[in-house]
């Protein structure tokens, strides 16, 4: 393909310039436009074969696809990428410069969306079917900016420019009911049942289309929410300007921003509305598509697996209920026979906060027919668990759908997918023996584990040149179609030259990144110490906190004299929700405790703490490549997997981590040489809470005493921490203090062998060599193999 033609022929035709007057941004829209162009040929292709060997098709429904940017990720697949970097060139544009204008689709959050993203390029890269389903985020998750420390949330208008790539498709909108209220009647076919009243909310799908470095182009459908109703014309004759556009408003707010804050009522409304919007929309459009195919829904469950990923989605279970019996006729025997068969479940946590509940009174006046149907699925199982399992009897309360007074997503779930998995080794273990033991009881051989993975050709092809340069070199380029053959780098963990270069690579990926944060933040880092970075979701359990009190533990160290330790940079990449309080009080005591090791002129040259705002895709595409030390910290038993370790490791960082989620399969990857573990066991840390107390751990460990003290004396930064104070002293619900010590060691170890350069890198090598096996690739084939019974178009 001429590129250089064809981008001359898109500004003329679009925009009517000559490429000579164009700006950058009818540039990038013409290339956008280009390349889009090139997917939908191919999609129509792909679909086409679909049709044509009557293809088995994975759904994935997910509330989340943080899918990034999409220019470099599809021109990249596409094989076009150099191409069309010279044509850009000749005609005097610069296709990096391109990249960078371009957002994040705000169509995520974190691990869990980024998962989804994953997984959707992994099936179009292995040719196998499938379509995505989520929302059409006006707002996304929201653009974080740091003021005086404190998290401030700010629209994120992606759709400005990111919004080229989206493909409308109003021909396939769906309607989605609300409120209202059913009215049943028998007859001669039985129960009737008639939904009344409703409130009329218009789905219109957008497609993002998906590719993989392979001959078939996947696609993306997000919902966005449009009012049926939406102007009323006598209020506005009268005056009443605000309230005759209300419902408009109160419709669209549906497809404005992901997870609004739920901890008052009206967010928890609206987000029970944005589940169902977009599960009744999509299996609407599912079951439509399969009817123009086969004009039966007998084979439903051989031709469809609809995935639930977490329990966002989990309304897909009444929901396709509801479709075969009202619109189609089915009997609720018949209807939960396919239903059973066509739905799969992961599960994400082990988090009560995160394992959703719905009051049932809004649930019922929100959702009134999904409620009845909901209760009659309640109803049977736990009859059925009463006559079938008696020793369990006992047990009814707390495993069925709907008790004291909450609707139970996750065990809506796990009692009517005919999957479940965990996300890791450990997590799934957890569920069989924990969290889902009385149902691993019931449903002997329904749970079962797929450990997570990552997209290597996005985290380690596009996110690091040099070092897949240096790979393909010494092992050739087979790894980017098989991440497997990575293992073959193991050969040359003892060649100098090897680990010299591998240095160098890792010294001008962190150079990037300095430059970055000093852009960005203002900070001038030292690109020859160790850089130390946590990146993830801000959260609690995730322990950001343990590190944060770690960097004033040196910062105390350094202050009294210490002169042994290398130089240090501490680097923080984190949202926190918008509801979320601890999380953003973490958020502030992190950049206060930066601004006080910075602006220390005794110490700073030694020790650096950053908090980068607005931590998204993009961003950890230079923060990965640059890290050395991947912080990985959990408490044991908490995190369900994790995927930011995969992608720390596949470019070389070394976990310092416990044994919580993936970790686990990353120490046996690399082995006890390769990792700096530390910290209580799950088992262990089970059993420490039962008498836990962390005021008896200040009391046996002076330093540790000393910092708590440093803080509540208005140390850091001159600002008031109590409530980090009394949160570790009262609670410390995740066991911060109790773990400290043991990732001090930890650190210190890590310091200690920092110090033998040529050891580093050899552990580098290692993990990098080891990090095939946590590729999606490998997940998908899993999924598909083991539980979708997918085949290749």
């Amino acid at each position: 393909m001429d590129f250089k033609q064809a981008i001359i022929d898109e500004l003329t035709e679009r925009f009517a310039v000559s490429y000579n007057d164009a700006t950058d941004r009818q540039m990038y829209e013409a290339v956008v436009g280009i390349t889009r162009a090139i997917l939908q040929k191919k999609r129509a292709k792909s679909a086409q074969l679909e049709k044509e060997q009557h293809a088995k098709k994975v759904y994935y429904m997910s509330m989340e696809f943080l899918i990034g940017r999409s220019l470099k990720n599809n021109l990249y697949n596409l094989g076009y990428e150099n191409d069309m970097k010279k044509a850009l060139a000749e005609l005097g544009s610069d296709l990096e410069k391109l990249y960078d204008m371009e957002p994040d689709a705000g169509l995520g959050n974190g691990g869990l969306g980024r998962l989804a993203a994953c997984y959707l390029d992994s099936l179009t890269g292995l040719d196998y079917p499938a379509t995505g389903f989520s929302i059409r985020y006006e707002f996304g998750i929201f653009k974080q900016v740091i003021m005086d420390g404190w998290q401030v949330e700010y629209p994120d208008n992606w759709l400005e420019l990111g919004g080229a790539w989206l493909v409308p498709r109003p021909d396939e909108s769906e309607e989605v009911y609300f409120d209202g209220y059913v009215e049943e009647n028998w007859s001669e076919k039985g129960l009737q049942t008639v939904h009344k009243d409703y409130t009329r909310v218009l789905a219109v799908p957008y497609d993002i289309l998906i590719s993989g470095d392979a001959d078939i182009v996947n696609k993306l459908r997000i919902w966005g929410a449009k009012s049926l109703d939406n102007f009323n014309m006598s209020l506005f004759s009268r005056g009443e300007y605000l309230k005759s556009v209300e419902n408009e408003a109160q419709s669209e707010a549906i497809s404005k921003v992901l997870y609004p804050a739920d901890d008052h009522e009206t967010g928890k409304r609206l987000r029970l509305r944005q589940q169902y919007f977009f599960v009744s929309a999509s299996l609407k459009n599912i079951i439509k598509e399969h009817m123009s195919l086969y004009d039966t829904l007998e084979n439903l469950a051989d031709k469809v697996i609809i995935h639930i990923n977490d329990t966002h989605p989990a309304l897909c279970i009444p929901e396709l209920m509801r479709i075969l019996m009202d619109e189609h006729g089915y009997t609720w025997d018949d209807a939960w026979n396919i239903c059973t068969k066509t739905l799969a479940y992961t599960n994400h946590t082990v988090m009560s906060e995160a394992l959703e509940q719905w009051n049932v009174t809004m649930f019922k006046s929100i959702l009134p027919r999904i409620y009845s149907i909901v209760k009659e699925i309640n109803r049977r199982f736990c009859e059925m668990v009463y006559a079938d399992h008696p020793d369990k009897r006992s047990r009814i309360d707390d495993i069925a759908i709907i008790s004291r007074g909450m609707v139970k997503m996750a065990n809506l779930c796990v009692a009517s997918c005919f999957c479940v998995n965990g996300v890791s080794a450990l997590h799934s273990e957890i569920l069989k023996n924990d969290l889902f033991r009385d149902y691993n009881d019931i449903f002997p051989g329904k749970l079962t584990n797929v450990t997570n993975g990552i997209v290597h050709r996005r985290w380690l092809c596009q996110a690091n040149p040099l070092l897949t340069r240096l790979l393909c070199e010494t092992i050739g380029d087979g790894f980017v179609k098989n991440s497997m053959e990575l293992e073959k780098f193991l050969s040359y963990k003892d060649d100098s030259s090897v680990l010299a270069r591998l240095a160098q690579i890792k010294l001008e990926n962190k150079h990037r990144l300095a430059d970055y944060i000093a852009k960005n933040c203002g900070v001038s880092v030292n690109a020859e110490s160790i850089f130390d970075i946590q990146a993830k979701r801000l959260h609690e359990y995730k322990r950001q906190l343990l590190c944060a009190l770690y960097i004033l533990d040196l910062y105390k160290d350094l202050k009294n004299g210490r002169t042994d330790i290398n130089p240090h940079t501490f680097i923080f990449g984190a949202k926190a929700s918008s509801g979320y309080v601890m999380a953003k009080e973490i958020i502030r005591f992190i950049c206060a405790v930066a601004d006080t090791v910075n602006g220390d002129t005794k110490t700073n040259s030694c020790l650096k703490a950053v908090f980068i705002p607005d931590y998204r895709v993009s961003l950890a595409e230079i923060m990965m490549p640059a890290a050395e030390l991947s912080e990985q910290i959990s408490l044991a038993g908490k995190e369900a997997s994790g995927t930011g370790n995969m992608k720390f490791m596949i470019n070389g960082a070394i976990t310092i981590g416990t044994l919580d989620g993936a970790n686990v399969e990353i120490h046996q990857q690399v082995g006890d040489e390769n990792i700096f573990l530390f910290g209580m066991h799950t088992d262990e840390v089970n059993e420490r809470r039962k008498t836990y107390r962390p005021s008896q751990v200040l009391d046996s460990n002076p330093d540790l005493k000393e910092i708590i003290s440093f803080v509540s004396k208005g140390g850091v930064s001159g600002k008031n921490f109590d409530s980090i104070v009394h949160y570790l002293t009262d609670s410390d619900p995740y066991m911060t203090l109790a773990d400290f010590d043991s990732y001090k060691s930890a650190q210190q170890k890590a310091d200690s062998v920092y110090k033998d350069i040529n050891k580093w890198n050899k552990m580098s090598l290692v993990n990098i060599a080891k990090a095939g096996i946590f590729s999606s690739d490998r997940s998908v084939e899993e999924y598909a193999k083991r539980i979708w019974h997918l085949k290749k178009i």
